[in-house]
């Protein structure tokens, strides 16, 4: 039986993105300071705080309909910041969403209706069963293209 989830409300998904944001930026934030002393370079500290924002970026992307390869825009300084807040945002969520699914999304994402309206959800990507597993390296007359004998 499914679990119906319910969206947060305003409380808890603002503690939930904060959290996020927190975990984003006050590490890089440590450890570029850390770094900045023992160098000397405010350069090296300003590269630490974004490396680690452009790290939390690449682990946030997929869960937030963002692209890993987005995680470049990471390295912007203040802009990294705005996105791990956005990113925040949105995972604080799941698994609901109150954004358009992309493209390549669209297949799995589903609109809701009912007390849910204005919500999409996307349902993870459905486990292989051991039967298909099993049959995956044989091809039978049918099951892929140009597979079988061609007629006619």
């Amino acid at each position: 039986m499914e679990r119906r989830a319910l969206p947060r409300g305003l409380v808890g998904r603002s503690l939930i993105a904060t959290l996020v944001f927190a975990a984003g930026v006050v590490p890089g934030w440590t450890l570029g300071e850390l770094a900045e002393r023992r160098t000397g370079s405010p350069l090296l500290d300003w590269l630490v705080t974004c490396g680690w924002a452009a790290l939390a970026l690449r682990l946030l992307a997929p869960w937030a309909s963002y692209r890993p390869r987005d995680a470049w825009v990471g390295l912007i300084p203040l802009y990294n910041w705005y996105l791990v807040c956005v990113l925040g945002w949105r995972v604080s969520l799941l698994p609901l969403r109150d954004w358009e699914p992309r493209e390549d999304e669209l297949w799995r994402a589903r609109w809701l209706t009912g007390d849910l309206l204005g919500y999409w959800r996307a349902d993870p990507l459905p486990a292989e069963s051991p039967r298909a597993a099993g049959r995956r390296g044989k091809v039978r007359a049918g099951s892929d293209r140009a597979a079988g004998r061609r007629s006619r």
